[in-house]
Parts: C-alpha cells; structure tokens; sequence
C-alpha cells in the first residue's frame, strides 16, 4: 500500500495539511493524541472517519522512516 493510499495532501483540504484519505482529520492529530496517552480505540471513537487501518499504516510509516537509515538526515531537516 503506498501512502497515498491512506494520506492526502491537498491545498483546498486544511491548506494543505496532511489529512487521512477520505476524511479531514489531519494524520498529526493521531501522534498528538497517542503523545497524550489517548489509546488508539479512543482515538477511533473520537474520529470515526479514520479506520483501524489507516492509523496503523500510518503508524507503520512512521516507524520505518524513524528506524532507516535516513533518521540523521530527517533530523537535520526538522531540527
């Protein structure tokens, strides 16, 4: 699955923000909430328009990009 399958970023939807296909709930608003120890099935119940699967694959994404080989350079880009 590719991750436009799962996020869209468009500038009419949230100006561009990255938001979970399908919906308008920006994908930072999961780490935000998982970041204050809101469970993932709270999650889902707050915003049901983001699936079980959507988040996981998200979660997924973020933790290969966090454990590549690339982390140096996506720190230097954020820091």
């Amino acid at each position: 699955m590719k991750s436009s399958d799962i996020i869209t970023i468009d500038k009419e939807i949230l100006s561009g923000q990255a938001v979970f296909k399908g919906t308008r709930v920006p994908v930072e608003s999961l780490f935000d909430h998982l970041e204050y120890g809101v469970s993932l099935d709270d999650y889902l119940e707050e915003f049901p328009t983001v699936t079980r699967e959507q988040a996981v694959m998200v979660l997924e994404m973020a933790n290969k990009i966090i454990t590549s080989a690339n982390i140096e350079r996506l720190y230097e880009t954020i820091a």
